[in-house]
């Protein structure tokens, strides 16, 4: 399980959607893992496998956390990805069950975090940090299409909390509704309806501002 601090190793693009079989071919000419084998691998005691679910999910970690903590995001990611190892043989479930479990984790020690540094949880997301959206398509397609200009990613700072993290986590993370509530502590009804306001407002303001 040393892949928990390896912050200078090739970190793979988040993969998107469901895990693909084992052996297509990526762009960069390697192979795609079927991440839920990957994952019974690892609940096995595999470390290559679970080298690989890092490689999948720390890049959508890391910006999340970002949103959360700022500039200390790799090392609450890396307080995560300890956790992660130390209590990887309690979890049980797929592969959008563990992204959830391990986002739930990523969420805990962030708060831990702003908690130790005297610092209210929020939401900050400079513009350079976003990236392309990740998941599922949703039926606000047409703002999530436009979530990857930088009128929009400098708006969803200014975003409820509640709203900003919904967004976060359906739109960076790509976790579906259900998973999402289950990082939050809320129904997905709830977590819907906040991603929805909050990308309703976005694209509010954005018609506002003539993009």
């Amino acid at each position: 399980m040393d892949g928990a601090r390896e912050r200078s190793s090739p970190v793979a693009e988040p993969s998107r959607g469901h895990p693909v079989p084992s052996g297509a071919p990526r762009a960069d000419g390697t192979e795609e893992v079927d991440l839920e084998e990957a994952l019974r691998e690892a609940l096995n005691g595999d470390e290559t496998a679970f080298r690989a679910l890092y490689r999948d999910i720390q890049p959508r970690l890391l910006r999340y956390l970002r949103a959360l903590v700022g500039a200390d995001a790799d090392d609450v990611a890396s307080d995560t990805w300890l956790q992660i190892a130390r209590d990887l043989g309690t979890f049980r479930g797929d592969y959008d069950r563990f992204r959830g479990w391990s986002t739930r984790i990523a969420r805990n020690r962030a708060i831990d975090h702003l908690r130790r540094a005297g610092r209210r949880p929020g939401v900050s997301l400079p513009v350079e940090e976003f990236p392309e959206r990740a998941g599922a398509r949703d039926t606000e397609t047409d703002v999530l299409e436009r979530l990857s200009t930088e009128a929009a990613i400098a708006l969803i700072a200014e975003l409820p909390r509640d709203q900003a993290e919904a967004v976060l986590l359906r739109v960076v993370v790509g976790l579906d509704a259900r998973e999402a509530g289950r990082v939050l502590g809320k129904r997905a009804g709830s977590v819907r309806t906040s991603a929805y306001r909050g990308l309703r407002r976005l694209s509010e303001k954005l018609g506002e501002r003539g993009s």
